[in-house]
């Protein structure tokens, strides 16, 4: 069977979604929900037709929390990712879950990053003294910096600030290096990146009245093994804090690709595992032929037989365009329900559609030449087909108001 293929069971708070229809849980009457213009200019800019009228009618809210939004790493779009400030964004956007990527520091503190060795990238570190304890420092113009969060002590990785995940390789000061930030993104909101322990991310998204989605991030074995004794007690101590922080197993969707993880969820702790995400890392861009082509439907049957309820690969895998140029689920999408699995996927928000799909990357690859999703108000053409055919039981996104607007104009609470 292909490499981590998919994701496990978010179904408890989540019913499969008729046409039109509803998430099982409710929503908040919540007058923080703020969505802000950017919806509103999406459903504007749409071709005039059945799908516009229904979003035109939900302009006048109100807008209530949805757990079918779901904040990936908060909301990275134009705050810092896993950040309290991208957090609170994005429960302010309504995201009814929100993600903490987890991974660790060299003192064994979990915390929230969406890798172990993406420091230099996402946080101020080159231009800091700690740029020295770096397992591959910046050393000028063209080097490739690696910065891990297990290069540090909590102490250490506290005391820097998020930014953008951005890099400019040919500046010639560390400073400079921080930019790169893309034209479709912003910096204007990155005054403050204050980062989170992991245990800091459960408070702060309780108080939120969010729940929650972390994602166990792969790491170093050797400094797993120092560090945890093993992958096992890794996995083991993100469950802890959640029982630690008294958070009800309903609440809480943990995520992760190595199939491992999840069945040692299943097997050792099951009111945790049986909302467990198994992620599919499906890529045939990345030159790792493992991960090139979807399960087949007798492996997507296997992965239910193990206990997985749920496969959340990429938005991309689960749609297709027909001859007439008309948004449709793919095959993945029709043998993951033939198998009796539920999907979510990732990631909204996270391409530029300004000149449509032809261009917009990796997430819309399914319309390589652009003849569904011609500019970005499109984008919603892709969700309602994700969210009515496909059913998907919630999305990633990162800009959580955009999915928000359409939940609650379709009922999906």
């Amino acid at each position: 069977m292909r490499r981590t293929c998919g994701l496990i069971a978010m179904t408890v708070a989540f019913t499969a979604i008729s046409a039109f229809g509803s998430v099982a849980q409710a929503g908040h009457d919540d007058a923080s929900v703020q969505l802000g213009p950017r919806p509103f200019y999406l459903v504007d800019g749409m071709d005039e037709g059945r799908l516009k009228d229904r979003l035109m009618q939900c302009k006048e809210g109100p807008f209530q929390r949805s757990d079918f939004s779901i904040g990936h790493r908060g909301a990275a779009l134009q705050f810092a990712e896993h950040t309290k400030e991208s957090y609170e964004a994005a429960a302010r956007m309504g995201a009814g879950i929100i993600e903490c990527d987890v991974t660790f520091t060299s003192d064994g503190t979990l915390v929230c990053r969406h890798a172990e060795c993406d420091l230099h990238t996402t946080t101020n570190i080159v231009a800091t003294r700690l740029n020295d304890k770096c397992s591959v420092p910046w050393t000028g113009p063209g080097s490739s910096p690696k910065c891990c969060a297990s290069d540090l002590t909590l102490a250490e990785f506290k005391s820097l600030q998020g930014k953008m995940d951005a890099s400019n390789p040919a500046a010639t000061t560390a400073e400079g290096y921080l930019g790169g930030t893309a034209s479709w993104r912003t910096d204007v909101n990155t005054g403050r990146g204050t980062l989170l322990t992991h245990a800091e991310s459960i408070e702060l998204i309780e108080g939120l009245g969010a729940k929650f989605t972390p994602e166990l991030k792969g790491g170093d074995p050797v400094r797993i093994a120092q560090v945890f004794g093993g992958q096992a007690q890794y996995a083991q101590r993100m469950i802890d804090e959640y029982k630690a922080a008294g958070v009800a197993p309903r609440n809480v969707w943990p995520q992760s690709f190595d199939q491992a993880d999840i069945l040692y969820w299943i097997q050792n702790e099951p009111r945790f595992g049986k909302q467990a995400v198994y992620l599919d890392d499906i890529d045939p861009t990345d030159g790792n032929p493992a991960n090139d082509n979807p399960p087949t439907l007798a492996e997507l049957q296997q992965l239910k037989a193990q206990g997985v309820r749920i496969v959340a690969p990429p938005m991309w895998a689960l749609l297709a365009v027909n001859s007439a140029n008309e948004i449709v689920p793919s095959q993945y999408a029709l043998d993951a329900r033939a198998a009796g699995l539920d999907l979510i996927t990732w990631t909204f928000e996270r391409a530029d559609l300004r000149k449509g799909a032809a261009y917009a990357g990796w997430y819309y690859r399914f319309d390589p030449t652009g003849a569904a999703v011609k500019k970005d108000s499109d984008m919603y053409k892709s969700l309602d087909v994700l969210a009515r055919r496909v059913k998907i039981l919630g999305i990633f996104s990162d800009w959580p108001a955009t999915v928000t607007y359409y939940a609650n104009c379709m009922g999906f609470r």
